[in-house]
């Protein structure tokens, strides 16, 4: 059992991690505004701090609008809180990945992008005699940078000259969590590496080259190397009702602010024309800087109210407190970052009936949630706000406690307000969990 279901995950593993290379950005006119074989969305927001948020929740939490501060399933991981590992009763395998598209609306022109990518990758299993432990470690990304951004400036000492501002980049998070139950008490922890490279680069790209025999272009480049210690601690507590199925239970995580060690290169690179020469020069180099990136102090808490084998209810309040976040070498990455951030998503998922074989789509489990909140960046006076809803649900296989997991989230991030840029997105994604069933007991022990 243990070897076929490796084998569907290497399968997983092939398809999520080479969906990028058929990705492709284009315009609203359907003509490409850069290589399509980068596999990367052009989002103009990911320009700010330490680029976009990346959502590593699996498919099955994403349906119900990641309502995962009480949250926990005996076959699903939910790696958003960690104390919830100790419910697990069987080896769990679970990959998933995301395809998304973006309208982007600016100074009312707009254009679409889109890109696919892996998701998430966990692997948990229950430890204790009484299963009131649980292992997990995984993969997930942490944030995703990349734009590709152009303005026009006049009469400038070298004429009529176009800047254009472009990076790429992220963080990503690999850790290892437990989790221990006493009686309905649980608590848990996830600790691990953050790391990743984010590069920016500005250039000033002369366009009267002919008025201007020596017109040069200079290009102002940083690459911050981003690495350390990231660690997110939970609880869980859970209430079942006396003479009844019902369960309610009450949840919540807490990240403190944490410093990452970073590396910074800066460059300056002049490209001077004179006529028929083109010669470049590397007019400075800061060297290699190393100071701290400090990330902010974030919590959850929420209640969810369950059904067994039938329907679960949930709320969720999240807060960061990004007065706290700095980068002491880069002051480019602080510039836009909003005092503080919030989201309140509220989510649930319905089993019509689990055990009945004859009818498949009675076993499927149907999930939906909405959210709404405000993101970390704060731009010309105007906080960014985020909303949107989401749906997905579980196919069961048959004869099997693993599962096909669909997700689907609709959304709106930013405002026209004060000229700012408005992205109305989509994000797909389909993840596999593989359940391996537990032993039978031995008759004699």
């Amino acid at each position: 059992m243990l070897h076929s279901h490796a084998k569907y995950l290497l399968i997983v593993l092939f398809i999520t991690g080479g969906v990028h290379l058929s990705a492709q950005t284009t315009t609203s006119s359907g003509t490409n505004t850069s290589d399509p074989s980068n596999g990367h969305e052009n989002d103009p927001y990911s320009k700010f701090g330490i680029g976009e948020l990346q959502n590593g929740n699996s498919a099955v939490l994403r349906g119900m609008g990641n309502v995962t501060s009480a949250f926990e399933n005996p076959y699903e991981i939910n790696s958003d809180n960690p104390a919830s590992y100790c419910y697990l009763q069987t080896l769990v395998f679970e990959a998933g990945g995301t395809a998304s598209t973006r309208n982007i609306n600016a100074l009312d022109q707009t254009y679409t992008t889109g890109t696919a990518t892996l998701s998430y990758l966990n692997i948990a299993v229950p430890v204790g005699k009484k299963k009131n432990g649980g292992f997990c470690f995984g993969y997930q990304p942490y944030t995703h940078t990349y734009y590709s951004l152009a303005d026009t400036m006049f009469n400038s000492p070298i004429g009529s000259a176009s800047r254009v501002y472009n990076g790429e980049g992220g963080l990503s998070y690999a850790y290892l969590g437990g989790a221990y139950r006493y009686k309905d008490f649980s608590v848990g922890a996830n600790v691990g590496y953050m790391f990743g490279t984010i590069r920016s680069t500005t250039a000033i790209i002369p366009i009267d080259t002919n008025l201007y025999n020596r017109a040069y272009t200079t290009e102002y480049t940083n690459y911050n190397r981003i690495g350390g210690i990231y660690w997110k601690a939970g609880f869980l507590y859970e209430h079942k009702f006396d003479s009844s199925d019902y369960i309610l239970r009450i949840g919540g995580t807490l990240t403190l602010q944490q410093n990452l060690g970073q590396r910074l290169d800066a460059y300056q690179i002049s490209s001077y024309n004179f006529g028929d020469t083109l010669v470049n020069d590397t007019s400075s180099n800061s060297g290699d800087q190393h100071g701290k990136l400090r990330l902010p102090m974030t919590y959850t808490i929420g209640v969810m109210l369950t059904k067994k084998d039938k329907w679960s209810l949930g709320i969720d309040y999240t807060a960061t407190q990004w007065s706290g976040y700095n980068s002491s070498l880069d002051s480019t990455m602080n510039y836009g970052i909003a005092s503080s951030s919030y989201k309140i998503s509220l989510g649930g998922e319905y089993t019509p009936d689990v055990n009945n074989i004859r009818n498949y789509f009675s076993r499927v489990t149907y999930r939906a949630g909405v959210y709404y909140g405000t993101d970390y960046l704060n731009i010309a006076g105007t906080q960014i706000p985020c909303y949107g809803f989401t749906f997905g649900g579980s196919l069961p296989f048959r004869r099997s406690l693993s599962r096909l997991n669909l997700a689907m989230d609709i959304g709106r991030l930013g405002t026209t307000t004060n000229s700012l840029i408005q992205e109305t997105y989509a994000r797909f994604t389909l993840g596999f969990s593989f359940s391996q069933k537990p032993a039978p007991k031995r008759l004699y022990e």
